[in-house]
């Protein structure tokens, strides 16, 4: 992946590897710890936190062509079920392998005039900058890779109830009589009659009052 901006070595993401050289079959190990940057998973459904303790386990290796990076992240996410909406924690643990390669060398290791003649390959490709290389990139997809589309508190999660949206886990007798549609109309006509009927027996009474006060 070609970038214009140069790296910065401050940032905890960005490694040297000077240290290795062109020697290849030269192996470097390192072991750091950062916090997460911003977005750091699926936004909206679950993720690690910004500012939480990332711990990465990364194996560089020299090779022709560039610096193989092997490594692991290791991380506790936080999201939300998306049965019931109660909050969902769990420990994640992503993979990741990438070649960052010289600028000025293919993917045979030879070395060629101008890097990024071939703007598709370009874009496929993670580049070496001044013996730097940037592992946000590669961090974020495994990280989005390693998490679960649909995360869920627990496999056999009941979730809401659709009428009331009670969490059903809460009370596993919840229910609703429920109502076969055909008669719905039926017992509104019913309900209408009795409150018919019951005004005409106000209205009959009302009416037998009156009688009664004439006769007196």
């Amino acid at each position: 992946m070609a970038s214009n901006a140069r790296l910065d070595h401050r940032n905890p993401l960005v490694f040297d590897t000077h240290e290795l050289g062109r020697r290849p079959g030269a192996l470097q190990r390192l072991t750091r710890t950062i916090d997460a940057p911003a977005d750091l998973g699926i936004q909206g459904v679950i993720g690690v936190p910004e500012g939480a303790p990332v711990e990465l386990d990364l194996r560089l290796e020299s090779v022709m062509e560039g610096v193989l990076v092997t490594g692991t992240a290791r991380a506790q996410a936080e999201g939300e079920c998306v049965r019931c909406l109660e909050p969902v924690g769990l420990e994640l643990e992503a993979d990741f392998q990438e070649l960052f390669s010289y600028p000025d060398a293919d993917d045979r290791g030879r070395v060629i005039a101008e890097p990024g003649d071939d703007a598709e390959d370009d874009e496929d490709r993670f580049y070496l900058e001044d013996g730097l290389f940037d592992l946000e990139p590669l961090l974020r997809d495994a990280v989005v890779l390693a998490l679960p589309m649909q995360p869920v508190c627990q496999e056999d999660c009941a979730g809401l109830c659709s009428e009331c949206g009670a969490r059903l886990a809460d009370d596993p007798d919840h229910h609703h009589d429920a109502v076969d549609i055909r008669w719905a109309a039926l017992q509104g006509l019913a309900g209408s009659l009795e409150d018919g009927e019951k005004d005409e027996m106000s209205g009959a009474d009302a009416e037998a009052g009156v009688d009664e006060k004439q006769e007196k």
